[in-house]
């Protein structure tokens, strides 16, 4: 049991941690939605979310580096671990807008959207929480994407 506890300690603290991380989160929260996720494995080349189909789980990405592929533009971001993919689609309740592929070994915690909205539902201000945090990163990503096109001209 102590060799669990300290692998989950490990990998909160690379959720917590990261660069482009649900920056809102709290301890707590972090414990609701951990609770709540599986642990899944993706080997390289293997996609995680492929464009036009509907997963309906939220990643957050433990070890590993994927890369975000868009329909037109080819690779358009990598992610790596303590990052969110699949966050578009469960915000539109949709189909996911690009192809993400392991680009190495891949750990992730997969979040249901059931469980999610059950979440949120019992939990009004993890949800509060969560979406700022996606929003956020979100915001983060097309300064990024605007950034990287003024550079290429």
């Amino acid at each position: 049991m102590q060799k669990r506890d300290t692998a989950n300690e490990h990998l909160l603290t690379v959720l917590q941690t990261a660069k482009n991380r649900l920056e809102y989160l709290t301890p707590n929260d972090w414990t609701l939605l951990v609770d709540k996720a599986k642990i899944v494995h993706f080997k390289r080349d293997e996609a995680l979310l492929q464009f036009g189909k509907q997963t309906r789980s939220v990643y957050l990405l433990l070890k590993g580096n994927v890369r975000v592929d868009g329909a037109i533009y080819g690779q358009i971001a990598q992610l790596g671990p303590g990052e969110v993919c699949g966050e578009m689609a469960f915000l539109e309740n949709s189909q996911a807008s690009a192809t993400v592929v392991a680009i190495d070994e891949v750990e992730a915690y997969a979040l249901e959207w059931s469980a999610l909205t059950d979440l949120f539902e019992l939990f009004p201000h993890l949800g509060s929480r969560f979406y700022r945090s996606l929003a956020v990163n979100l915001s983060r990503r097309l300064r990024d994407q605007i950034s990287a096109k003024k550079n290429i001209k």
